[in-house]
């Protein structure tokens, strides 16, 4: 039950972490490297206070590995999402984690099930439904960099696998990304100052939907199977579709239902098929 619930609240986090990325990139006009040192800065101050108020070093876990792909991750995302619509940016990012994803499960020696292999299918089935109505053929300058942030956060998930105190790995994760915000100087120096309203998106996507989601997410990292964790990421791009409906005032549509089956029905298959002893591994 712990792990339902961090999953389902980790994504989300993640679907609304999306929304707050095109409300200040798109709409509010801040410049991508400036969303990302903000994004970044607010939610290593935000564990690091947690981590504070419970008496414990805010460096103390995590690794530099985990923090080089966070930092790359929130770089290369911010900056493909300017000229990426949103449906093939979605597309070409989980695309990239997925694949990341369950090239380190088959390095390992895990052989998914037919049944796991099929709820990936369908679930990437569902997502292209999703998506579909609104793709276009991507740059190629920005795809590249999606794929790239794509692959940084696959990376990520799996530097969470073998933890087994996420609110620790998670803030040393951030804080040690903070001294990378130096690479974006150059870019942010000299820019004129976003509205208020702007930078609170800023703050809420790194404060709450990343620090604490991300919390959320190692939780359920340690319980689910490579493939499940990888799979349960493409129910992003839908919850990001119903915030819209809730709120948003975007329209229902039969697409979005046939699509939530698809999505849905796929994790259902693939967590049911690599539950405890349902990935073969080699003799």
């Amino acid at each position: 039950m712990l792990v339902f619930a961090a999953t389902t609240l980790a994504m989300i986090a993640f679907a609304t972490n999306a929304l707050f990325c095109r409300l200040a990139l798109l709409e509010g006009g801040m410049p991508h490297p400036m969303y990302t040192a903000i994004r970044l800065f607010s939610g290593a101050v935000m564990l690091a206070i947690i981590m504070l108020c419970r008496r414990r070093l805010p460096w103390s876990k995590g690794s530099w590995a985990g923090a080089a792909s966070l930092f790359a991750y929130m770089a290369f995302f911010s900056w493909a999402f300017v000229r990426l619509s949103s449906a093939a940016g979605t597309l070409v990012l989980c695309v990239a984690v997925q694949t990341t994803m369950m090239a380190y499960s088959l390095l390992r020696g895990e052989r998914p099930r037919p049944l796991a292999l099929l709820g990936f299918g369908l679930s990437l089935a569902g997502l292209i439904v999703l998506l579909f109505r609104g793709l276009s053929a991507p740059p190629l300058g920005s795809a590249a960099l999606m794929l790239a942030s794509g692959t940084a956060w696959g990376v990520y998930c799996l530097c969470g696998l073998s933890k087994h105190n996420p609110i620790d790995s998670t803030a040393g994760n951030f804080l040690r990304a903070v001294p990378f915000l130096l690479l974006l100087l150059p870019w942010i120096w000299g820019d004129a100052a976003p509205s208020l309203r702007t930078c609170l998106y800023a703050v809420a996507a790194g404060a709450i939907c990343s620090a604490l989601g991300y919390v959320l997410w190692y939780v359920a990292t340690q319980r689910l199977t490579v493939m499940t964790a990888s799979v349960v990421q493409l129910s992003v791009p839908l919850l990001a579709a119903w915030e819209g409906l809730l709120f948003l005032n975007e329209p229902f549509s039969a697409r979005m239902a046939l699509s939530a089956a698809g999505i849905l029905g796929g994790i259902f298959l693939t967590s049911f098929a690599n539950r405890p002893g349902g990935t073969q591994k080699p003799s």
